[in-house]
């Protein structure tokens, strides 16, 4: 195995996103006080796209970076991410009840059922974007990107920033473009559908870079990378079907619809990979060479959650203002089977550092093979 260059991939999932940060307060641990930064490609979608900026933002100081990431994680709420309070709710509500009732009267569509505004303001106060150019330039990072769905498009487009020599790309329904990076960018990548609203970026409006991301590793790869950690948002493997009793809840409904988006293309993304590396690796390097093949072996570790995301949702319930509980539970995200959706904006401290603990936990468990994907 080369060193080359180590890549992290954070997938998306709204609150799920606390997950990653547990991922990698252990690699932290399991570090010690190594300098230097162990992910010079970073790569990030949705909720994980925050993350990945904000290690962008401090990777002169990975360890310093990951503390700071942590204790933000840890005490959220969600007033800090989207209104919650009673007037917000009812403005919201009157919106799209008078949109599906006399829409034809209602000149201004409604955009989204959160607003979001307050992230805004708290990515605004916590990351210096500034900082990405000059940890490029003095060496501590390569390349970040983030993705977004562009509604006009139909293309996922990955907007990095990175050292000289990187060029952009463009694949099928799959683009790189050198960006510099800011806030509008991060607000595009998480704008979940329906649940925050799109951004505009130059000429497109953008969404949740989950949406249409047929390769969520390959920006990875076109940034560089020679080995490649992911960390999931949910379980990979499948749980088999049960029995349903009663018609499914919107909750249900949308939740089933967001795993699809979140996690179904990772899934089917590692298992290319899977093969080409199988394909790839029974040839050597002087053998491609001769052949013209381009491709070459990937290394790649993925960690996920052992359990549910939903599950422990569910038992944090409580802890949402009481304005969108009611809101929550009008639509069945209260009920054990609509956790999935609740799971997603549950940005309240008990669920966050619930899952960062499982993600320590997860991460300590498979000590070894990160510490030989890190070279340590």
């Amino acid at each position: 195995m080369t060193d080359g260059k180590a890549a992290l991939v954070l997938t998306g999932g709204g609150a799920r996103a606390a997950y990653q940060v547990g991922v990698l307060s252990a690699i932290r641990e399991i570090r010690g006080r190594r300098p230097g930064n162990p992910f010079p490609i970073l790569c990030g979608t949705s909720a994980g796209a925050i993350n990945a900026a904000a290690l962008a933002v401090f990777s002169d100081d990975f360890s310093a970076g990951v503390r700071k990431l942590a204790w933000i994680w840890r005490n959220f709420h969600v007033d800090q991410i989207y209104r919650a309070d009673a007037a917000a709710l009812i403005e919201t509500g009157l919106r799209w009840g008078s949109a599906l009732m006399f829409g034809w009267a209602v000149r201004q569509t409604p955009r989204s059922l959160l607003d979001n505004s307050p992230l805004r303001r708290l990515l605004g106060q916590v990351l210096d974007f500034s900082a990405i150019d000059r940890a490029i330039a003095a060496g501590h990072l390569h390349a970040v990107g983030v993705a977004a769905s562009g509604y006009s498009s139909g293309e996922n487009l990955n907007f990095f920033q990175a050292a000289e020599g990187v060029m952009p790309w463009r694949r099928a329904q799959r683009v790189g473009v050198r960006e510099r990076l800011g806030i509008d960018h991060l607000l595009a990548s998480s704008a979940i559908p329906f649940v925050f609203p799109a951004v505009k970026i130059h000429r497109e409006y953008f969404g949740d870079g989950s949406m249409r991301q047929l390769a969520p590793i390959s920006p990875a790869i076109h940034l560089g990378a020679d080995r490649i950690l992911v960390v999931g948002s949910g379980r990979l493997a499948e749980e088999g079907r049960q029995r349903s009793e009663g018609y499914p809840t919107p909750a249900q409904i949308a939740g089933h619809a967001l795993s699809s988006i979140f996690l179904d293309a990772l899934a089917v993304d590692l298992e290319r990979m899977q093969r080409i590396n199988a394909t790839v690796g029974a040839f050597t390097p002087a053998q491609r060479e001769a052949a013209g093949l381009a491709l070459r072996p990937i290394e790649t570790l993925v960690i996920s959650p052992s359990r549910r995301l939903d599950a422990i949702a569910g038992r944090h319930r409580d802890a949402l203002p009481l304005g969108m509980r009611t809101v929550l539970r009008g639509i069945g995200a209260m009920r054990r089977e609509g956790s999935t959706l609740l799971s997603y904006v549950l940005f309240e401290p008990g669920f966050t550092r619930a899952l960062i603990d499982l993600g320590m936990h997860d991460t300590f468990a498979r000590r070894d093979e990160v510490a030989a994907f890190l070279r340590l």
